[in-house]
């Protein structure tokens, strides 16, 4: 028998009532809340939106447990089931009816991220230069409102927004964002994961993990690939290409071009 917990972020309206519904389901499972998370499962279900399920991703990671996300949130990236969908998607798992997909992560330092990091000035309201390196050789300098190094898993969120590549999740590779650059030049870098990127910059800096851990850093930050993966959960229908058209409307004809006599 495999040993469940259902993570829930109480903050999230309507949580508590798929909670009590995926506890119909598995009774013996563990509640655990997102703020107090603890290790000891095979298999644990995550109730909420995407941040909640990074939070839970980047704890599990370490003791390779797999996480299966429920979204209660907005585009729901990273989750496998909707409300609508629970009842299936938990028979499907406890048939063994799933797969498991590991996720490479981000490192720099004590820091872990399964998204991406951000690298920003602590002046918010200007830009600032940015030295890229990587594996200690210069490569170039940015001018820009500051610099994404992201996942394939994260190349949907932040990097997407700011012009760069969507990646497959299975590519071992990591993308480099400049935000805002004060160039025509400058563009997304795709690097292989086995590479250590640095960005070296002036003054009091911040470093966010997920957008969720923050710390302070002057001079240079190191980030390179984290020695665990993020294990999710997948089920039928929730192959990469298929979340894309259905989360993001990839590649959708706009209304008023289906009806147009061209």
């Amino acid at each position: 028998m495999k040993k469940f917990a259902i993570c829930c972020n109480h903050e999230i309206p309507n949580s508590v009532q798929v909670k009590d519904k995926l506890v119909h389901f598995l009774k013996d499972a563990e509640i655990l809340d997102i703020d107090d998370l603890k290790d000891g499962f095979d298999f644990v279900f995550v109730i909420g939106g995407d941040g909640t399920i990074l939070k839970t991703a980047r704890f599990y990671a370490k003791y390779q447990t797999p996480i299966f996300g429920i979204n209660l949130g907005r585009l729901g990236f990273l989750s496998q089931s909707s409300e609508q969908e629970i009842d299936t998607a938990v028979e499907k798992i406890l048939n063994g009816k799933y797969i498991l997909q590991d996720r490479i992560m981000l490192k720099s330092g004590n820091y872990t991220a399964l998204n991406d990091f951000v690298i920003k000035s602590c002046d918010s309201g200007r830009t600032a230069n940015f030295s890229l390196k990587i594996n200690d050789k210069f490569v170039c300098d940015y001018l820009a409102d500051g610099i994404i190094v992201s996942t394939p898993t994260g190349s949907t969120a932040y990097g997407l927004s700011a012009g760069g590549p969507v990646l497959n999740p299975s590519l071992n590779a990591f993308v480099i964002v400049p935000i805002c650059p004060h160039t025509l030049t400058a563009r997304p870098i795709v690097v292989p994961d086995s590479e250590k990127i640095t960005v070296c910059t002036d003054g009091k800096n911040l470093l966010s993990a997920d957008g969720q851990e923050f710390y302070e850093f002057d001079s240079e930050v190191c980030i390179e690939k984290s020695e665990f993966n993020a294990k999710l959960a997948l089920i039928e229908g929730s192959e990469f290409y298929s979340v894309l058209k259905n989360k993001l409307n990839w590649a959708t004809t706009p209304t008023y071009m289906k009806h147009a006599d061209f």
